[in-house]
């Protein structure tokens, strides 16, 4: 099993930034290797993919955006802390959104469903 717990969460106003922390635990996580990654869900909406990093090999690891966050959004992860951040700048109305991190996947990394552990979300709220 695998724990992950979202922070930094907020109200900001459009152009403002948040930075999102996801900090992971479990005896089958693995610090390095663990693929993990974030998406969110706005008012009405499905649950989207935003940004993922996956390991590659060695230190190194890809990252991947949707399109509407490329530019403004930045994932990272810091093995020594188990955590993932999301790094989010010129924040708009529309990525109000509770934010979900996840870890673990099958197959294609941007559907949700391929995802199997899920912390409880984080609301991120853009004030226009």
């Amino acid at each position: 099993q695998v724990q992950l717990v979202e922070s930094g969460g907020g109200l900001v106003q459009a152009g403002g930034s948040l930075r999102l922390s996801c900090a992971a635990s479990g005896r089958t996580f693995s610090s390095n290797t663990s693929p993990m990654a974030w998406f969110r869900q706005g008012p009405g909406k499905e649950r989207e993919f935003v940004s993922a990093v996956i390991w590659s090999g060695g230190n190194t690891y890809n990252t991947y955006y949707t399109d509407s966050v490329k530019g403004r959004f930045t994932i990272s992860r810091d093995n020594a802390k188990n955590t993932v951040y999301l790094e989010m700048n010129s924040l708009q109305p529309g990525d109000t959104a509770v934010y979900y991190c996840t870890a673990r996947y099958r197959s294609d990394i941007f559907k949700a469903d391929n995802w199997v552990f899920w912390g409880q979300g984080t609301q991120v709220t853009v004030s226009s």
